[in-house]
This record gives C-alpha cells, structure tokens and sequence, in this order.
C-alpha cells in the first residue's frame, strides 16, 4: 500500500513515529516518509540514525495552518500523531492543549482536504472516553473533528482513527519511571494498586496504526484489544524481572487520573463491531438531522458495559513479566543492569 507513496507523521519524532518509519523502511519502499515535527535535536537524531534518503524532514508545528499546508503539497496518506499528551500540562495551560489537540488537528485535515490526501488516521487515546482532564477532552473533540469531517458529503479523503491505552514503554508512561526508580535504588511510587492499565506493546500499537490506514472505511475508529494488569502486580513483575528490593510506595491518587481505563463506551458498541483483535466502531450516520431528532436504528442494543481494563483479560505477575521480557527496551535494560551486577554487590 505504501509502495511509492509519500507519506507524512505529524509529531515523527515521538514513540510512534519512531517505530512507525522503521516498519515503513523496512517492509515497504515509500516513495518518501515526511517527518513533521517541532524538535530539531529528535530530527537530527532521527537522521544520523536511519541515513535513509527516502526520509524528510520538516521542522514545524501543526498549531501554524500555512506550513502544514506546505507541507502536505504531494503526500498521500497522513498519520496524525502530533498532539500535548502529558496530564499535568494540559491541566495546568487548557488553552496549549486546545491549539494543539483541537485547532492543530483542523490544520492537519483541512490541509489534507485541500491537497487531495487519499486517507488521514488520527491517534487517539482511552483518555478521550468520557474524559475527567483537559488532555481527554482535547482528544475527544480532536475524535469529534475528524468524524465532522468524515461526514461531509463534499470531501474526498478518507478520515478515520485509532484509539488505544497505556502503550508499553512509550515516553511518559509508568514502566520507564519504574525502571528509573529501579536503578537509582528508590521504591516504585503506585498512586492505588488496584488501578488497572491496559498492557499494549507499541509494536502492537504501530500494527494497529497500519491497519487502519490499509482497511478504515469512512469515520471508522479501531481500538485494539488487549490484555491487562493491576498497577500493584505490573510493578511487581519489573521487581521481579529485575531481581530488586526497592520495595512499592503507595503515594494516593493523582489528579486527572482514573482507576480503570475505557477504550470503547456502552453507546458506542450499538455500532460497533467486534473482531478476534480489534473493535471497529463506525460511523453510521452523515450530516442527516433526521437520525438525530426523529428517526434511530432499530436493530442497536446498548450494552451493559464498556470495553475497560476492569474487564479485559487480567494478568498474573508472572504473565506480566514474560509480556515485559518482551519488549526491546526492557532486554537492553536488563542487559545494563545485569553488567553491573557485580560492581554493586562489590560495592556492597
């Protein structure tokens, strides 16, 4: 599908983009990958990094409508990425977040409407569902945004999405800090054990991605299943895995946090349609006024209950650990920490 097309990633530098072109470059052969982002140090980084020439780099800001509708001059297909994700930050200046999550978005599509892009995916994430902080209701209106659009009899690119959880060892999630916290002999900071997190590997994250862009319809949005974890028993396997005593420290709930994460709704599943891996929940209707005041679907059925990391097939410790052991990033950790093994017991 990719096979000499021009693709452009908005936030390129961050975790997804980063697996993302690596699959690309390896198992397709783009015409070009257009790398759009504000850091200039992850692009030349990035650069020195792949040496590909088939990628190109654009430092800019999805907040700016007249360069990101330069840039997108000739792409064919878009990946949006680019978004403020940190809680805190968001929280603390709503109105950053808005720029960037909700009018950076509109840039990003309009700009794709206007040069003819053959089909966007936007990322999303479980924070846009019923959302209790400024970085979810930002997502959830940047979801609303791409439907609109999806919707509109006179567009002729395809807009969908994908919505997924606690990506493993993406930047900012919680196992990195435990591994910090690992390594600096301190204990690992739970806000309440028994908070569940959905455990996606970003492989797996970056495998959804693709797949929307190869099979999303019309104002489709695809959510991953996946298996979960109490925050207790996650922290627990990466001292296991580890060999560490740090020890666990209950700090009490944060801010803009939940207990569980919800990825598809109740309501939403009257239009959803499960798969052996996936959700795919449509959008059925376009811009009718009818199917919103006097006429439904008479076949939809709410459901009971969400797809959440409550009822997602749990873990056991030991399950979490094999899943950690898997991931790249945690092999190269374990590899340091185990070359020092010697020199700390040495020492102690």
């Amino acid at each position: 599908m990719f096979d000499r097309k021009t693709l452009l990633v908005t936030g390129g530098t961050g975790s997804f983009g980063h697996n993302f072109i690596r699959l690309a470059l390896s198992q397709h052969d783009p015409e070009r990958i257009i790398v759009y982002s504000r850091d200039e140090k992850k692009q030349h980084d990035m650069r020195l990094k792949y040496q590909d020439e088939r990628l190109s780099f654009v430092i800019g800001n999805v907040r700016d409508r007249n360069h990101i509708m330069e840039a997108m001059r000739g792409v064919h297909y878009v990946f949006h990425a680019a978004a403020l994700k940190q809680v805190p930050s968001c929280e603390f200046f709503p109105m950053e977040a808005v720029q960037t999550n909700v009018i950076g978005t509109h840039h990003v599509l309009e700009a794709a409407e206007h040069h003819g892009v053959e089909k966007v995916v936007v990322l999303s994430t479980d924070k846009a569902v019923y959302p209790i902080n400024a970085m979810g209701q930002t997502k959830a209106l940047m979801e609303k945004i791409t439907l609109a659009r999806s919707q509109s009899p006179q567009s002729t690119v395809t807009y969908c999405g994908v919505r997924y959880g606690n990506v493993m060892y993406s930047r900012g999630s919680v196992i990195p800090l435990f591994v910090d916290q690992i390594k600096s002999g301190k204990p690992l900071t739970l806000t309440d054990p028994d908070m569940t997190r959905l455990l996606l590997p970003l492989s797996e994250a970056v495998r959804l991605v693709t797949f929307a862009m190869q099979h999303g319809e019309q104002g489709d949005f695809f959510v991953r299943k996946a298996t979960a974890a109490t925050v207790r028993d996650l922290a627990q396997a990466m001292l296991n895995i580890f060999d560490a005593d740090n020890g666990i420290e209950i700090i009490g709930v944060r801010a803009g946090e939940k207990l569980h994460e919800m990825l598809v709704t109740a309501e939403e599943f009257t239009r959803a349609q499960e798969f052996e891996e996936y959700y795919r929940i449509s959008c059925k209707h376009d811009r009718n006024y009818e199917q919103f005041f006097t006429r439904g679907i008479e076949s939809a059925k709410f459901a009971s209950e969400g797809y959440t990391s409550e009822n997602a097939r749990q873990l056991s410790v030991r399950e979490v650990e094999q899943l950690l052991l898997g991931l790249p990033q945690i092999q190269d950790e374990l590899t340091q920490w185990q070359s020092r093994r010697p020199a700390r017991k040495q020492a102690a």
